[in-house]
């Protein structure tokens, strides 16, 4: 049988590799024992506390272990060198992108329907449907496709705040991406989001892409789905224009994303993207950590890293705000792992933070951005999201993200638009039973002695194919229609 994994000296867990009797491959056994009460170490950190006596080579997990208190030792820029001495050099490297007017270079030549509120949502739905189905797009080789960005707000909420700055974010985040060529706005026309008042927020940046239509004004639905197709069909020769051409690596910003986590995601799949992410960091290119509940416990690790007291502080008043977020809703920052995380090993979301935030890898942190916010900073940024998959990644895709790079270890059906999805199965098993969602196997760092180094360049090479036009198998698959998904903050009027 297999040895277990130890993931540090002075943990009090190791990991089982394979199936001992009743405990699952990915859980935890104790090394030694630990009375109640005690904390619980993996990582090198508190996971938890002891809620009765465990025996050494006991199972440990929900039913004798629960949250505490985690470390709060916060010191901000402690680790700061060492986060610069972990920018790895190497020779620059490139791919072919789409080289757009203001500078920036996308991955993909998408033409973007974007509603302004939930009453265009069919009306762009349908119109996309329509027009791929209609097999125009065929003629237009440099043309990806078309998708809507339709959702479920845009009214009945307040004019101001947290959830209009969102929505309007995502918007204009979605209008102007580098992988869209072109977007057309679709509203209702009396709707609370106004694309006026969106083009004056951001000063009409990027306006010169898209076009704009009402429900009201075109004649109803009918007459909105020929115009958007009119539309649309008269853009198409100029988006397709455009042809990719060699970029450098440093134009790259990639999301980071992580859902359905087991065992093995902490130790396979997460650390290893994380190497993928200093390997691109390297490179001159930015990464996109994101997921504030999920980094809840392991927050003191990005804070040493900081690169500066300001980027430090912008991450503890976003801890808090979620304290208070889910105080004030009832709920608890350890609503997290979910019973799916919990089959596959996770005990709490101490255990499952510290794992996810392995993404991140081992550079500074050189800046905290609000949800949908234009990413800017190069390096590793952190962009306050909720955990939630679909809503994580609508935000890192409106701030700016190429490429998304999602692990998980119990199998996810997930995809994105504009933004291809890669997919990292974190063991061999889930690999070999999902062979059609997954791109790449990180269960060889386990099963093989894969190193994280070798895993990281693998991912770093498939992150450069994939922004070169290879086809993910998210893609293949047809996902990312329906995973776009505003955050909405604020109360529903």
């Amino acid at each position: 049988m297999p040895d277990p994994i130890l993931l540090h000296p002075g943990d009090d867990v190791f990991i089982l590799t394979e199936r001992q009797g009743h405990i699952p491959a990915g859980h935890k056994r104790a090394r030694h024992a630990i009375a109640t009460g005690h904390p619980i170490r993996k990582f090198g950190q508190i996971i938890g506390y002891a809620t009765a006596d465990i025996a050494a080579g006991d199972h440990v997990h929900g039913h004798n272990c629960a949250i505490g208190e985690h470390d709060r030792s916060y010191a901000p820029g402690a680790d700061l060198a060492a986060a610069w001495a972990a920018i790895p050099t190497a020779p620059p490297a490139t791919f072919w992108g789409y080289r757009r007017p203001d500078g920036r270079i996308g991955t993909r030549n998408f033409i973007a329907l974007c509603a302004t509120v939930n009453c265009s949502a069919t009306v762009i739905r349908q119109a996309a449907e329509e027009i791929r189905a209609s097999g125009i797009l065929n003629d237009y080789p440099n043309v990806d496709g078309i998708f809507a960005l339709a959702h479920g707000t845009g009214c009945g909420m307040a004019a101001e705040g947290p959830g209009w700055d969102n929505l309007q974010r995502v918007l204009w985040g979605y209008a102007t991406h580098p992988n869209v060529g072109a977007a057309v706005f679709v509203g209702l026309g009396c709707e609370v989001m106004q694309v006026a008042r969106m083009k004056a927020a951001f000063d009409g940046t990027g306006q010169e892409r898209f076009h704009g239509l009402t429900i009201q004004d075109t004649g109803g639905t009918r007459a909105t789905i020929a115009a958007i197709r009119a539309r649309v069909e008269a853009l198409l020769p100029e988006v397709n224009a455009t042809t990719r051409s060699d970029c450098p690596a440093s134009a790259l910003t990639v999301a980071l994303q992580c859902g359905g986590s087991d065992g093995y995601s902490g130790i396979t799949a997460n650390p290893a993207l994380g190497a993928a992410a200093d390997l691109l960091v390297g490179q001159g290119g930015a990464v996109i950590l994101s997921e504030t509940p999920e980094i809840y416990g392991a927050e003191q690790l990005l804070i040493r890293r900081a690169a500066s007291p300001e980027v430090a502080g912008k991450l503890l008043e976003r801890i808090r705000w979620w304290e208070g977020y889910t105080a004030m809703h009832g709920g608890s920052m350890d609503n997290n792992p979910t019973p799916g995380n919990k089959a596959g090993g996770l005990t709490t979301i101490l255990e499952k933070s510290l794992g996810a935030a392995a993404k991140g890898g081992s550079t500074p942190l050189a800046d905290v951005v609000d949800y949908g916010e234009a990413v800017a900073a190069r390096g590793l940024t952190f962009m306050d999201t909720p955990g939630y998959d679909p809503v994580s990644v609508t935000g890192q895709i409106a701030g700016g993200a190429q490429v998304v790079v999602f692990t998980t270890g119990r199998g996810s059906a997930f995809g994105s638009k504009p933004a291809p999805t890669i997919k990292l199965a974190t063991s061999d098993r889930l690999f070999a039973a999902m062979p059609e969602d997954m791109d790449i196997n990180c269960g060889d760092v386990v099963s093989a002695g894969v190193s994280l180094q070798e895993k990281g360049a693998e991912i770093l090479d498939e992150i450069l194919a994939v922004a070169s036009g290879k086809v993910t198998k998210s893609e293949a698959l047809g996902l990312g229609d329906h995973e776009i998904l505003p955050w909405q903050v604020g109360a529903v009027m």
